[in-house]
């Protein structure tokens, strides 16, 4: 199992990247924006949240870790 932890920060700018490829791709299914509006508009958040992604995943990479998992089951933390 992989743990990761995230600052508040980077949690909320992580859910905004995928609220913002979430949408432009609602745009593209929609019909009630002009097709050229729409497509721009769709276009515009879609680059936006996939070029903001890639800074974000680095970080969420190094904030992971792998833990270990013995054949007694995970492994807990000693509180010495």
């Amino acid at each position: 199992m992989r743990n990761v932890n995230l600052n508040l920060p980077t949690l909320l700018a992580t859910v905004a990247t995928r609220a913002a490829i979430a949408f432009g791709i609602g745009l593209l299914v929609a019909n009630r924006i002009p097709s050229t509006r729409r497509k721009k508009l769709a276009a515009t958040l879609i680059g936006i949240g996939a070029v903001s992604t890639v800074p974000l995943a680095r970080q969420v990479w190094k904030g992971s870790r792998r833990d270990v998992v013995s054949s007694r089951g995970p492994s807990t933390p000693s509180w010495s």
